[in-house]
């Protein structure tokens, strides 16, 4: 079975085609960070605009990278069904993949099937040449979600613990944008953190000991604020850079705790670290050190899926159809939830 996947809840355009018996097969994708980068942020419109003019072109580059039949026709006929992204995500941008999904469906005959764009996170290191098995704890760490799932197998998650306010992701772009660092903050600020010194800033860790697993990161934007002024708003390089490395010493010592507790109280050894926070290497250096101490094993998906992507969503739409082929639908008309909590029986109920 192939799957043809888009992605489109924020600010990538992602395309890519899943064969379940050869695997991935291609997949293009197109980020916006260029054009939202003199904003600071990510503007709605202009994400859904830039949507419209990169669905086409990425998916007739992956069309031809795919080894698939030569003729488009021929193409067009050897894929089964499309998946696309469903919520959640900005309403604008996911109305455009849903859009480009169900026109498509329609004039190829295709059954559609929207996906979870969590979910296609959370199963992106089953893409991986070393999959974990089932059942795993999954760190979720992307864009404005901090979750930790109890993963017991597709479509059978259960949430454990999630961010009360500020998620890891939107406190490093925040953090960042106080300290005169680019966009996006994320890898800026991991970056300069290499270059920081670990014993000037002691920042809080956050319900580091509240014996759940929750998270809070606004409290340490404000901590970050707070040294930010300290310095009379004039920081040096290095004042920054120390900054940064007490910032995601602290992200990172939360973050970790709060998996070894999932871990301990699941009796769980396989832990799963799934979205753009997963390629910071300060976090992955940290998780792997556990996992030797610890004796658990850790998994990523590859570099090249941590960010939003088409593979993603092609993959998690051939294993719900795999494992229920009646989830998908040949009625075409749409809708989108940019809010969508990932847990229990709520994913896959497609009207």
């Amino acid at each position: 079975m192939i799957v043809l996947g888009i992605e489109s809840s924020c600010d990538e355009t992602g395309v890519a085609l899943y064969d379940t018996q050869r695997g991935l097969l291609a997949h293009a994708l197109h980020s916006q960070v260029a054009m939202h980068e003199e904003y600071g942020g990510v503007v709605p419109e202009l994400a859904s605009r830039d949507h419209i003019r990169r669905a086409i072109p990425l998916l007739e580059q992956t069309l031809r990278n795919s080894g698939l039949s030569g003729a488009n026709a021929i193409r067009h006929a050897e894929i089964d069904a499309i998946a696309y992204t469903q919520g959640p995500g900005l309403a604008g941008a996911l109305l455009v993949g849903a859009s480009f999904a169900c026109g498509l469906g329609m004039a190829l005959d295709k059954p559609i099937i929207g996906i979870h764009h969590l979910e296609g996170h959370l199963l992106s290191p089953l893409l991986s040449s070393n999959p974990p098995e089932f059942p795993f704890i999954a760190l979720l760490v992307s864009g404005g979600h901090t979750q930790l799932m109890h993963v017991r197998g597709v479509g059978d998650y259960v949430l454990l613990g999630e961010t009360m306010d500020d998620a890891a992701g939107e406190a490093f772009d925040k953090s960042a944008k106080l300290l005169g660092l680019g966009y996006p903050g994320g890898p800026e600020i991991s970056r300069m953190a290499q270059l920081g010194d670990p014993s000037v800033h002691q920042f809080p860790r956050p319900m580091l000991h509240s014996k759940d697993l929750h998270f809070s990161f606004s409290g340490l934007k404000t901590a970050v604020l707070t040294a930010v002024r300290n310095y009379g708003g004039v920081l040096s390089d290095q004042d920054k850079a120390n900054v940064a490395r007490g910032f995601v010493d602290a992200v990172v010592d939360v973050l970790t705790a709060k998996c070894m507790t999932a871990l301990k109280q699941t009796g769980l050894k396989r832990l799963v670290i799934a979205g753009g926070v997963g390629a910071n290497q300060q976090l992955r250096a940290a998780l792997n050190a556990a996992a030797v101490k610890k004796r658990f094993q850790v998994y990523y998906p590859e570099l090249e899926f941590c960010t939003d992507n088409g593979a993603m969503i092609a993959f998690a739409g051939a294993l719900r159809l795999q494992a229920n082929p009646a989830a998908a639908s040949r009625d075409y008309s749409f809708n989108v939830r940019p809010r969508w909590p990932l847990s229990g029986t709520q994913i896959g109920q497609i009207k």
